[in-house]
């Protein structure tokens, strides 16, 4: 009698990520990001008392005064020809928080060059997770249409939902962005450097992002 078929059951098949398998990812991550969180903050804006959307609780966004921190010695933010400075500088959470959706507004909320940053506030973490720092000469448009950073969002939005987990992703837009692309995105690579964020693939391979795998 001739050898049977392997079944298509038998066939190998991508397993689901666990629920542990995520949670530790995201701790993992959060392990890291935590310093720069706590030198990204003035002492009485520290994580321990945040709201979930990452505020001091009590505070609004647009109370907070500048969107880096003073650099040491100078009085005031460090100059715009050192990337690694103003990257060390940079508050994320002074910037306006938005719905992954903005761009679908009528009215675009930002214009002209930008730097922008993909948050997730988990609920069991005392801190936001930098998911992903982009630059744009086009605040406006670069969210639209196809977006590498988007299917790897909607990845990781899914496979939380599988495990009952929630991600509260949003998007924030610095406009006090170098209007040379070149020193722009200098700029935009010193925070990725620094921040070591999962869905950029200068850094994704760090933590062996599942999210992506499928995608590349």
């Amino acid at each position: 009698m001739p050898p049977s078929s392997p079944s298509p059951s038998s066939a190998p098949v991508a397993l689901p990520l666990a629920r542990r398998q995520l949670l530790d990812w995201q701790e993992r991550l959060a392990a890291f990001q935590a310093p720069l969180w706590l030198e990204a903050e003035p002492p009485a804006e520290r994580m321990e008392t945040a709201e979930p959307g990452g505020l001091p609780r009590g505070s609004r966004e647009a109370e907070q005064p500048s969107l880096f921190t003073p650099a040491e010695g100078l009085g005031g933010p460090p100059p715009e020809e050192d990337p690694a400075a103003r990257a060390r500088s940079l508050r994320p959470l002074a910037l306006p928080a938005q719905n992954l959706a903005f761009w679908r507004w009528p009215r675009a909320p930002h214009q002209g060059p930008a730097l922008y940053f993909v948050l997730d506030r988990p609920a069991h973490l005392r801190q936001p997770l930098l998911l992903y720092v982009g630059e744009t000469a086009r605040a406006d448009r670069r969210w639209k249409g196809a977006h590498d950073c988007k299917s790897y969002l909607a990845a990781y939005q899914e496979a939380l939902a599988r495990t009952e987990l929630e991600a509260l992703l949003t998007i924030r837009f610095c406009c006090d962005a170098p209007l040379a692309t070149g020193a722009r995105r200098a700029l935009e690579q010193a925070l990725i450097q620094r921040w070591k964020p999962p869905f950029n693939k200068e850094t994704r391979g760090r933590w062996s992002t599942p999210f992506t795998a499928d995608l590349d």
